[in-house]
């Protein structure tokens, strides 16, 4: 048994992706039989392992833990940002790779994106779903959901711009779950409203009624921008509802190369290409499904318990600081996006 420090930047009074993730980590890890804390913030109690999330913004925590416990394991969890916008030009970021005994993420494309000297200590743990409830969309209308907060990472208005090139029909319909994160955001989403009244912005909502919508469409789709893995692909997988994607590595590392949802980034016509098929041809929907299905046991708690577990006992018995020395030049040369 290990007492285990987990740092997310996200406070507990926010529903952000990071801080689900270091909750259900926390709760997997201590079903394992270790002590688990969840702090935003390393307070300099003592532990065997820090877990910390977010390279660049955690990284005064890993900072001080490396510092002030030089023998003791250091996980860092690569998120979004610090793939596809941090790494490249922070040195915080490289730095608490460097000081890392292994460092996790969360989709396999990720691995392709580090140096090879990072890739040797890196591990990919999916993020999983227990969500029990089967697919279920309704029988008058073809729903698409679009489950995530309202932020410009998750370009969050790209399904409701590719419903208004789509046909004047009621039969096609977007419901949009989740909070805005800006004024702006809030504003947008209005004046959609107003706009098309086949759109939906219901704000946010508890994982469950998310869980809840998710169910109850034909398809969900992941317009993001960047994504380090994101956790609404292994709900949609567990539910059983067919993905569209955008075509950006965070995706193609949850999804598959080969998955037939993608689109384009940023192409509206393209994601309305996808929709209108995925509404008219019962045999498309099909290929969706059975693609998803196949990914599906990746996204299994047990698959996500064992990962974490063989991650933490690896950093628990390496030599740390064998592990540290020479890390920080090929911390300072990520692989740019492909």
């Amino acid at each position: 048994m290990a007492r285990i420090t987990i740092v997310t930047p996200a406070g507990a009074d926010t529903r952000t992706g990071n801080r689900h993730t270091a909750q259900r980590w926390g709760q997997l890890l201590r079903e394992l039989g270790h002590r688990v804390r969840v702090c935003v913030d390393w307070d300099g109690r003592p532990a065997d392992l820090l877990l910390a999330l977010h390279a660049r913004r955690s990284h005064a925590s890993i900072e001080a833990f490396a510092r002030a416990c030089p023998g003791q394991a250091l996980v860092v969890v690569l998120t979004g940002t610090d793939l596809y916008r941090d790494l490249p030009a922070s040195r915080e970021a490289r730095r608490s790779l460097a000081l890392a005994t292994r460092i996790v993420v969360l989709q396999d494309d990720a691995r392709r994106l580090l140096a090879p000297a990072l890739r040797r200590r890196t591990r990919v743990v999916y993020q999983s779903s227990d969500a029990r409830a089967g697919s279920a969309p309704p029988r008058d209308r073809f729903r698409v959901a679009v489950v995530g907060h309202l932020r410009e990472e998750k370009d969050p208005f790209r399904a409701v711009q590719a419903l208004a090139q789509l046909p004047a029909t009621p039969r096609i319909e977007v419901v949009q779950v989740g909070d805005a994160m800006t004024p702006a955001m809030a504003r947008e989403a209005r004046a959609w409203m107003r706009r098309e009244p086949r759109y939906r912005w219901l704000g946010g909502r508890r994982h469950g009624a998310a869980l809840g919508w998710i169910a109850h469409s034909h398809l969900l789709v992941v317009s993001s921008v960047m994504e380090g893995g994101a956790n609404v692909i292994c709900e949609a997988a567990r539910i059983g509802t067919p993905v569209v994607a955008s075509r950006v590595s965070g995706n193609l590392g949850m999804l598959g190369r080969d998955y037939p949802g993608f689109y384009a980034l940023g192409e509206t016509r393209a994601l309305a290409r996808r929709i209108a098929r995925a509404a008219s041809d019962v045999r498309y929907r099909g290929r969706l499904k059975a693609a998803l299905r196949a990914r599906r046991a990746r996204f299994a708690p047990r698959a996500e318990r064992a990962a974490l577990a063989s991650v933490v006992d690896e950093a628990l018995a390496a030599p740390h600081a064998k592990l540290r020395q020479g890390g920080g030049a090929a911390a300072r040369s990520p692989r740019r996006r492909a």
